[in-house]
């Protein structure tokens, strides 16, 4: 690791996610010097081109189109390679098709750096995470995903629209999955330190039970509305991804609903998902266990086991 500073990123794979990715980061002024890397040698130059002109307008980073050899020295390899989700398919559909190109991406990784750590945002993110995790051979807290953290934001912005607040000042948690079986943490959840059922007793603004069902359904299936408009998402995503190496390359003892390696917390073992989890320049610092209630410990329970199904079909 450089010194008391992050200094190199690698992006692997310049597509929607990717590229966007890079962009958010260039502007970020975080860090000093940024890859890209892609199979499509000239889209990866083409978006290295299109950021380097913006380059008057931020801070200076050095930012170039390379190959593996060049993962050398980054302090964050992020891979966001894959398969996209087509419109009608889960992130879970894709899981044979991206477990099979991971193998080769984070193989090629690590014959060039094994310090970094690795940040998973391709789909299905858990289980690309602890196929990273089980393929590069690094510490646990070095294989992160970035899970939950966009769901989690999906989920502050609608019940802080909902309530009439600024976002930044509405406090929960999406867990689990980052897919079909999530869990909205509701027990967690605070606006101005007031529990939700406290704050609606004082609101009276809508059926509770109804609006909150239906905030939960607009988060979980909020990225099958945009690719059906739009054909994917990126542009929030990548301010997750820019969210969380801001928190490492900190060194801030953030909490983020990353996904990373359980090993007893909740009462699961041997799959990655998301759960409030201090984030700083290791990584993975600790993984909170947090007080959830009963229905939303068996429903993220449930979430686990899904993942682990899956996870058996995989050859890793």
């Amino acid at each position: 690791m450089a010194e008391n500073t992050f200094k190199k990123v690698t992006v692997v794979g310049a597509g929607f996610v990717g590229s966007t990715t890079a962009y958010t980061l260039m502007i970020s002024g975080l860090i000093s010097e940024l890859v890209l890397i892609d199979i499509n040698e000239q889209k990866a130059e083409g978006e290295v081109m299109d950021l380097n002109h913006g380059m008057p307008f931020v801070r200076p980073v050095k930012i170039f189109r390379g190959d593996y050899k060049d993962c050398a020295g980054s302090d964050i390899v992020i891979i966001s390679a894959g398969a996209n989700q087509k419109p009608e398919e889960t992130r879970i559909d894709l899981v044979h098709k991206n477990a099979a190109i991971f193998k080769s991406i984070v193989s090629e990784i690590v014959k060039y750096n094994n310090e970094c750590i690795l940040l998973v945002v391709t789909n299905p993110v858990d289980i690309l995470t602890y196929v990273t995790y089980k393929i590069s051979g690094f510490p646990k807290n070095k294989v992160i995903g970035s899970g939950t953290v966009l769901d989690t934001a999906r989920f502050r912005f609608l019940l802080g629209r909902h309530v009439g607040i600024d976002t930044r000042n509405i406090h929960g948690y999406i867990i689990g999955e980052h897919g079909d079986t999530e869990v909205a943490a509701w027990s967690l959840t605070n606006i101005a330190g007031m529990t939700v059922e406290e704050y609606c007793e004082k609101c009276h603004k809508c059926d509770e039970g109804l609006t909150r069902k239906n905030i939960y359904h607009e988060v979980k299936n909020a990225a099958y509305e945009i690719i059906k408009r739009k054909g994917a998402t990126y542009y929030a995503v990548a301010l997750a991804v820019r969210r969380i190496v801001e928190a490492i390359t900190r060194d801030e003892n953030s909490i983020l609903t990353v996904s990373s390696l359980l090993e007893g917390q909740y009462g699961i073992s041997d799959v990655c998902l998301s759960v409030p989890t201090i984030v700083n320049r290791n990584g993975v610092e600790r993984i909170l266990d947090i007080p959830i209630n009963d229905s939303e410990r068996q429903l993220l329970l449930k979430s686990a086991n899904s993942l682990k199904e899956i996870i058996k079909d995989l050859n890793i």
